[in-house]
């Protein structure tokens, strides 16, 4: 693999016009592209030159407790195809979804280590307000938290941070919640010269749909399987940011990479689902800012363990959540 990059999806659509790209330009850089397949996914996906596909068959046989342990039909079925790439080699995965199209910018190389304009103690930040005139945020974003001020760009002080987890923008159908589709205009593009990083105390949502990883933030990886489809990236993003302010990371969001040709949604249905957000994200972000967990790198999976043992106990998440999430560390400490 060249650099050891990997690109992960999972899908349950036919080979289209992105997953193509996706596998011929892996192909070209020589990235591993790793599609993970789930129970309604069509058997043409094994025809994808340039990609690995793993039907639910094939997970199954690859001796991961995960797979065995994983819901059907649920996007956490993505955890597989992170552990794929891990053991593969991969020292960087690069996550997106079938719908997002890459841009060139996409396959440009990434640097961990960034000097941008930084955010720090301030709480929830709508990210979307730095890249865009309009009314717009990310999913999850708390929704008292939409108008809420943010310190302007121009005041924000630039530091050289380290950012081993970072989000690329979407432009196109970019990743708004249900209210917002329901409510205002798309499409919506972003502005493509700004980088901004999250650094301690300052927190914004990011999905799973452009995010870059280093090796060092992989066991954060691990996206929540007993829990709503539209809040399992979320969830995840708020762990992270909580577990990487004990380790001076900051999470960094740039430019798009991509252009979101959405698939289609039933926006209602998508509504209902994210409504355990609406009603508890903030809740979540002040629960896991009490709690006390150790700095390093060494400690991640015991963080991580605390964090999901919380949500557990605010009744977030079932107590099969644990088991999982267990799987998926051994699984992990195994690989590497």
């Amino acid at each position: 693999m060249n650099k050891n990059i990997a690109i992960v999806v999972t899908t349950i659509s036919k080979p289209n016009r992105t997953l193509l790209e996706l596998a011929r330009q892996s192909y070209s850089n020589k990235y591993y592209f790793v599609v993970i397949g789930d129970m309604n996914s069509p058997t043409d996906l094994n025809n994808i030159e340039g990609s690995d596909y793993f039907s639910i068959e094939r997970q199954e046989k690859t001796g991961l407790k995960t797979a065995e342990l994983s819901p059907y039909r649920h996007y956490a079925r993505k955890n597989m195809g992170y552990l794929l790439a891990i053991k593969k080699g991969a020292e960087r995965i690069i996550e997106t979804d079938d719908d997002n199209y890459p841009y060139p910018n996409f396959w440009e190389n990434r640097t961990r280590l960034q000097a941008v304009k930084t955010v720090t103690k301030a709480g929830w930040v709508n990210i979307y307000r730095y890249f865009s005139e309009s009314i717009i945020w990310p999913r999850g974003l708390p929704l008292t938290e939409v108008n809420s001020e943010t310190p302007s760009f121009e005041s924000l002080p630039v530091h050289k941070v380290d950012c081993p987890i970072q989000q690329g923008l979407a432009n196109g159908n970019p990743d708004v919640d249900a209210i917002y589709r329901l409510t205002l205009p798309l499409p919506q593009n972003f502005k493509n010269n700004r980088r901004i990083a999250l650094a301690k105390y300052s927190c914004s949502p990011f999905n799973s749909q452009n995010t870059t990883w280093w090796k060092v933030a992989f066991p954060l990886l691990y996206l929540p399987a007993f829990c709503s489809f539209r809040m399992t990236d979320i969830w995840r993003s708020i762990i992270a940011q909580r577990i990487a302010w004990e380790n001076d990371w900051a999470v960094l969001f740039h430019e798009p990479t991509v252009l979101q040709n959405r698939n289609k949604h039933d926006l209602m249905k998508d509504f209902v689902d994210e409504i355990p957000g609406y009603i508890n994200n903030d809740k979540i972000f002040n629960e896991l800012s009490k709690i006390k967990i150790k700095s390093g790198q060494d400690y991640l999976a015991d963080n991580l363990l605390v964090c999901y043992e919380r949500l557990i106990a605010m009744e977030m998440l079932d107590k099969k959540e644990l088991n999982l999430l267990s799987a998926w560390l051994n699984d992990l400490k195994a690989i590497n």
